[in-house]
């Protein structure tokens, strides 16, 4: 059965979570679902993307029933080999980085339990809207396991360190506002996913040279020197300023053509 769907319309890329009758749990078809998603909106002329679950729940983790299939021989064979994200991931980190290293901005529509390798996924997006019903887990030690799908690498960048430690050894879920008092989502909403869409409506009526040069712009930020990052912003404005067709779009906004770009 299909485990994804991708849409397009406006250049909004849909990704949606269609397996409701298991909550989104994430089993080996759903992996590959994700990832081909994700491959496919990378090539396509989507300038956002919404990434939502149907049904009760945005994704409630790891179908726990098919993870010896899912794991089979030795976990090592299987965990350890770098098969994706030019040879830094595993399939199962690739669910969530892929997101994360997509050129485009990600916003995640949450809902109902975000557990697990769901909660990862949903880290791996750019913003997060969650409904009031949304619950949140770092639920590997539950199993007695780790999070090992890309969490340790995106979880820092969000939270303080008292934090993702309470909520990885705890494995507790937390509440929409609580949630959002942390960090770990960046507003609320009644519907999230009506929000989430009316956003991307926003994003995708931005210039898209200029919506992933703020991207590429902003994950530099993330972890190079300061001095890095000033050259990186001067290189990416002189690109866009160096395009005709962009400053059509900054003198529109302005209303005038500044005597600079002409």
């Amino acid at each position: 059965m299909a485990r994804v769907s991708v849409t397009y319309e406006n250049h909004i890329a849909h990704v949606r979570l269609t397996r409701s009758d298991k909550m989104n749990a994430v089993d080996q078809d759903m992996i590959t679902a994700i990832i081909a998603a994700g491959d496919e909106v990378a090539t396509s002329d989507a300038r956002v993307v919404v990434l939502s679950g149907e049904g009760k729940a945005f994704c409630a983790g790891i179908d726990i029933g098919s993870l010896g299939q899912m794991l089979g021989g030795t976990p090592a064979d299987k965990l350890m080999p770098r098969t994706h994200g030019d040879s830094t991931t595993n399939q199962w980190q690739e669910v969530a980085m892929i997101w994360a290293r997509l050129p485009i901005p990600v916003v995640a529509a949450l809902h109902g339990p975000v557990f697990g390798a769901g909660c990862q996924l949903a880290l791996g997006a750019d913003i997060r809207i969650a409904g009031p019903d949304t619950k949140i887990a770092v639920m590997e030690l539950k199993w007695g396991i780790v999070p090992d799908m890309g969490g340790m690498v995106l979880l820092p960048k969000l939270v303080a360190p008292d934090v993702m430690r309470k909520l990885t050894y705890t494995a507790t879920p937390v509440g929409a506002d609580q949630a959002l008092a942390w960090g770990l989502v960046t507003e609320l909403a009644d519907d999230p996913l009506a929000a989430a869409m009316e956003l991307a409506a926003e994003i995708a009526g931005r210039s898209p040279a200029a919506i992933r040069a703020a991207k590429r712009l902003m994950v530099l930020a993330e972890t190079a020197t300061d001095a890095d990052i000033l050259l990186a912003e001067s290189q990416e404005q002189a690109v866009l300023i160096g395009k005709p067709e962009q400053m059509e779009v900054v003198a529109a906004t302005l209303g005038k053509r500044p005597a600079v770009f002409q």
